[in-house]
C-alpha cells in the first residue's frame, strides 16, 4: 500500500500542510519544533517519501542537470569527471543527463537545445582534456559552470592547478639533488603552441628551476610511450657526466617511453635516472616497475565541485564564482625517484 502524506499527517497528529512544509525543508517559523519532530519520525516509521514529480512541479524544477561534454565518454581516464558529478548530484537529490558532441559545435547547439527542451535546471560543460571553450549562449541562459576547461567570458570553470603541478614535479627531483634535469613536455613536432595544460606545467617547472638554480631544459616529446622513449634514449646515450639524471614528464606515458629507454641503454631507475610522470593513469603507473611517482590529474574532484558549486548556486542561492577555481593536483610518492647519483 502506498504511503501518503495523510498518512503521516494522521500518524503525527498534525495537518497535511504541516507536513508538506516540513518535508520539503521549509517548516522553520510556522511549524515548532517539537512538531517538526514528530512528522519527520512518523514519516520514517511509515517509510513514506514525497513524490518526486509533485515535489518538482510545484518547485518548477526538474531535479536534472545537463552535463554537455566534448568527447568525455570515450576517454576511461577522463570520465572520472562523469562520476564525480554524478555522484555529487546524486547526493542533492539531482541526476544527470550527459550528451556528448564529439567536436562538432553544430551537435553541441543541438544537444544543448535538447536538453533544454527536457527542462534541465542547469548545466555542466565538461571537457577531457583542459582547453578553452566558447559555451554555447543558450546554456548560459540557466546557471552554468565549466569543468576541466575554461572560457574568456565566463562562465567560471573548475580546473586542475596545472602551473602548481608542474612545480610539485619539478621540485620532487630537485629536492632530491638532481641538476641535470630535462622536461619532456607534451607538444608533438610541427604544432607550433602548447596546450594550456602542458604550457601551465612547463612554467611550473621552469619555477621550480629558477628557484634551485638549475637549467631548465625543455624537449617537446609528444604524448606517447614511443616518442618518450625515443628523446629519452637520445638524452642518455652519452657519457654519464652529460646525461640527465632525471626527466620531469608532461604525462605518464611518456615517463613509460623513458624508463623503457633506459632499461636498453643498462640503466636502472631510479639507482641511475629519476623518473616522474603526471597524470597518475590507471592501470599505468602504479603498475610499472617500479612504480612511477607522477602527480594525480583530479579529474574526480573536479567533477565533483563543479556540481557542488551548481547546486550551492540553484538549491540554497549562494552566487557563483567569478573566477576559474582551482584544484590541487598532489604528488604521488611511488619508487621512480631517488637521490642525484653521488648525493
Amino acid at each position: 500500500m502506498t504511503v501518503t502524506s495523510a498518512d503521516v499527517a494522521r500518524r503525527a497528529g498534525v495537518s497535511r500542510t504541516a507536513v508538506s512544509l516540513v518535508l520539503n525543508g521549509r517548516g522553520e517559523g510556522s511549524i515548532s519544533a517539537a512538531n517538526q519532530a514528530r512528522i519527520h519520525a512518523a514519516a520514517a516509521e511509515l517509510g513514506y517519501r514525497p513524490n518526486a514529480s509533485a515535489v518538482n512541479l510545484r518547485r518548477r524544477s526538474t531535479s536534472t542537470i545537463g552535463i554537455v561534454t566534448d568527447e568525455i565518454t570515450t576517454s576511461p581516464f577522463a570520465g572520472q569527471l562523469l562520476q564525480g558529478a554524478r555522484e555529487a548530484a546524486f547526493a542533492r537529490g539531482y541526476l544527470t543527463i550527459v550528451a556528448d558532441y564529439g567536436l562538432d559545435e553544430a551537435r553541441e547547439h543541438q544537444m544543448v537545445q535538447a536538453l533544454r527542451g527536457r527542462q534541465v535546471d542547469a548545466f555542466v560543460h565538461a571537457a577531457m582534456s583542459m582547453r578553452e571553450v566558447v559555451p554555447d549562449p543558450s546554456m548560459v541562459e540557466l546557471p552554468t559552470v565549466l569543468a576541466n576547461c575554461f572560457a574568456a567570458g565566463g562562465p567560471a570553470g573548475v580546473i586542475a592547478d596545472e602551473l602548481e603541478g608542474g612545480y610539485r614535479a619539478a621540485r620532487a627531483v630537485f629536492d632530491q639533488g638532481h641538476r641535470r634535469v630535462v622536461m619532456l613536455a607534451g607538444r608533438d613536432e610541427g604544432e607550433r603552441d602548447y596546450i594550456p595544460a602542458t604550457e601551465r606545467r612547463r612554467r611550473g617547472f621552469e619555477r621550480a628551476a629558477r628557484e634551485v638554480g638549475a637549467e631548465a631544459r625543455v624537449i617537446d616529446a609528444g604524448w606517447s610511450i614511443e616518442t618518450g622513449a625515443r628523446h629519452a634514449a637520445a638524452l642518455l646515450d652519452v657519457p654519464a657526466a652529460q646525461r640527465p639524471t632525471a626527466f620531469v614528464c608532461a604525462r605518464d606515458r611518456v615517463a613509460v617511453g623513458v624508463v623503457l629507454a633506459a632499461a636498453r641503454l643498462g640503466l636502472q631507475v631510479p639507482r641511475d635516472v629519476s623518473v616522474i610522470g603526471y597524470d597518475d593513469e590507471s592501470d599505468v603507473a602504479a603498475q610499472m616497475s617500479p612504480p612511477l611517482t607522477t602527480i594525480d590529474l583530479p579529474h574526480r574532484r573536479i567533477g565533483e565541485l563543479a556540481m557542488e558549486i551548481l547546486l550551492n548556486a540553484v538549491l540554497d542561492g549562494e552566487p557563483l564564482p567569478e573566477q576559474d577555481v582551482l584544484v590541487a593536483c598532489e604528488l604521488v610518492v611511488r619508487g621512480s625517484v631517488d637521490l642525484a647519483p653521488g648525493r
